[in-house]
Formats: C-alpha cells, sequence, structure tokens
C-alpha cells in the first residue's frame, strides 16, 4: 500500500508569536512536552515497523517542531528508511540546520515559512543558505500581507532560482487584481491561494491514498474533517480506506485542496507534493480562469496553455 500520512500532534509551542497565525499558540508544560514526545516516538516506531507499505509523511505540528530534539530524531530516523518515500515538516526555520547533515538527503525535506518581524532576514536567509549547502530539499514561502511584500521580493532574488517561494493568500483577505498580481509575480501559483476551491462531493485522495493521523494515532481523511476512519495502532482504519467525496463546501488550505482530484496540483508537484516543491515545467490550467502573468511577458489567452517556468531540483 501506498499510503501519505499527515502526522499532527500534541505540540503546540512556537517560538514565534504571529498575529496573523491561526494555529493554538502556549507554551507547553513539561508534562504536554514529555507527552508529545511519547506520541511521536510511538508514531515514528510504527512507521518503521511498515515495511510491507510505501509510506510517505508530512509532520504539520500547531507549533514549532524543529526546536525539538525528537522531531529531528523522528526525521533523520525515517529518512534512513528504504519504505519511506518522503518525510517532510513545515517549519519556520528558525533552528539550527547541521543535524540534517545525518539524514538521506533523497528523502528528507522542508517546508519553511519567512515570517518578517518574528526573525531577522538575514538569520532567516542565512538557514536557507545552510540547507542548499547541505543538499536538502526545501521549499520557502511567506503569508501574502501587503506589509511582507518588500521582504518577500527581497528574498526570493536572494534564494537560489531553483528554490521556489510559494505565498499563501492571508486567512479571511480580499484580494483586489492589482494585489494578487503583485503576488502572482512572486509566485505563479498564488491563484490558487487566492480563493477557496469548492469541493463539495468532489473526488479527493484524502481518505484513500492520503490520511491525517493525531498523537492518539487517530485516523482521519484530512486535518479538515472530524470524521474518524479508525486508528492507526490497531490497523482499523485500513478497512475504511477508499475513494470519496469531499463533505465540505470549500476546501481553503494547501496541505488540503493539493490532494482534490479535479485540480492538477499533483502534476505540478509531483515528486513534491508534501514539501511544496515544483517539478519540471508543466503546462496547468490556471483556477477560475485566472492566467497568471508570464514572465516572459508572452500572454496565453487560453488557460489550458499556460507554462510554469519551475525548474526541476
Amino acid at each position: 500500500m501506498d499510503l501519505t500520512i499527515l502526522y499532527r500532534g500534541p505540540l503546540a509551542s512556537c517560538d514565534y508569536d504571529c498575529p496573523y497565525c491561526p494555529f493554538a499558540k502556549r507554551r507547553d508544560t513539561g508534562e504536554q512536552l514529555r507527552s508529545d514526545r511519547a506520541a511521536l516516538e510511538r508514531f515514528t516506531a510504527w512507521a518503521a515497523a511498515q515495511t510491507g507499505d510505501r509510506l510517505s509523511v508530512l509532520f504539520t505540528p500547531w507549533g514549532e517542531g524543529l526546536v525539538r530534539s525528537w522531531y529531528r530524531k523522528a526525521l533523520v530516523e525515517l529518512s534512513r528508511l528504504p519504505h519511506i518515500g518522503r518525510v517532510a515538516i513545515q517549519t519556520n526555520l528558525s533552528g539550527r540546520t547541521g543535524w540534517l547533515a545525518g539524514a538521506e538527503r533523497d528523502r528528507v525535506a522542508l517546508w519553511c515559512t519567512y515570517h518578517p518581524g518574528q526573525t531577522p532576514y538575514e538569520r532567516f536567509l542565512g538557514r536557507c543558505r545552510e540547507l542548499t549547502a547541505l543538499g536538502v530539499r526545501y521549499s520557502v514561502g511567506v503569508v501574502g500581507l501587503d506589509e511582507h511584500l518588500e521582504e518577500a521580493r527581497r528574498l526570493r532574488s536572494a534564494l537560489p532560482p531553483e528554490v521556489y517561494l510559494w505565498v499563501n493568500a492571508a486567512e479571511g483577505q480580499t484580494y483586489t487584481d492589482e494585489q494578487a498580481a503583485r503576488w502572482t509575480d512572486l509566485d505563479p501559483l498564488f491563484p490558487y491561494s487566492r480563493h477557496p476551491h469548492r469541493s463539495a462531493g468532489l473526488p479527493c485522495r484524502t481518505g484513500e491514498s492520503v490520511v491525517s493521523v493525531d498523537g492518539d494515532g487517530t485516523v482521519r481523511r484530512c486535518h479538515f474533517v472530524r470524521a474518524e476512519l479508525g486508528n492507526l495502532y490497531d490497523g482499523s482504519y485500513r478497512d475504511s480506506l477508499g475513494p470519496r467525496g469531499c463533505p465540505r463546501d470549500v476546501c481553503d488550505c494547501h496541505i488540503g485542496y493539493v490532494h482534490l482530484e479535479t485540480l492538477p496540483l499533483y502534476d505540478v508537484f509531483a515528486g513534491g507534493v508534501l514539501e511544496r516543491i515544483p517539478t519540471r515545467p508543466v503546462r496547468i490550467p490556471a483556477p477560475d480562469g485566472l492566467v497568471p502573468p508570464d514572465p516572459d511577458g508572452i500572454t496565453f489567452p487560453d488557460p489550458a496553455r499556460r507554462t510554469l517556468p519551475f525548474v526541476s531540483r
């Protein structure tokens, strides 16, 4: 069985306090941290034992995981296992990176978010350069707030051209076409984030080849649907896997809508879905009839002819 797992344990503490962050923020107690560590070690042991399956894992903690030694250890250990296709984590990249030297670079990857005002620009850029020097796959992104635009442009100009810089639409914000165009100049895929995607009843890979798992091992189709499919550790979830339409009206988060079969994003991110790294240049239709500006100044009136200029890593 090929299965992608989005793991989110009880960790909720973060060294940043972004005012726009939708995640619950708190300072975990020692007991809560020990609980999170035990849950993650249990999950890692389970994943290591599934040698008859092909697994890919994305850690999506509410807080910042890489400042905790058990998350760093989990990424290194899982990356060394031949039945793990990819192990990745969402991170603010505030911690050190040298530990990645012990990981299998073909399997480990980071999804990094730059938060202006929470960390010095040069420090974040320095971390990115460390990842490049280590040969670690990574993407970098920002939240699309007006006050972040110049910092995002500065970062884009400093990053290697093969590093994808993504932009997430700010939660609850409506963008004018002029505002959206500025962000699309940085991220040609921004139109996919700009508007929620109608999803009710539409086919989605979640619940079939992609599942969400919490610290207790409860399996759900994704982070945004509360119905349970079973438990990871007793295997009861397996009989519940299968094709199913989305029960929600809309999907507005990348880690959700990337799995919609009605969108072409598995082709865009082939080989890099978990870490949000596009592959070779691909032809895709833009959502809702929008055609992102062409970087070469060429306009394609037919969205299906749009070619995105991404360089394979």
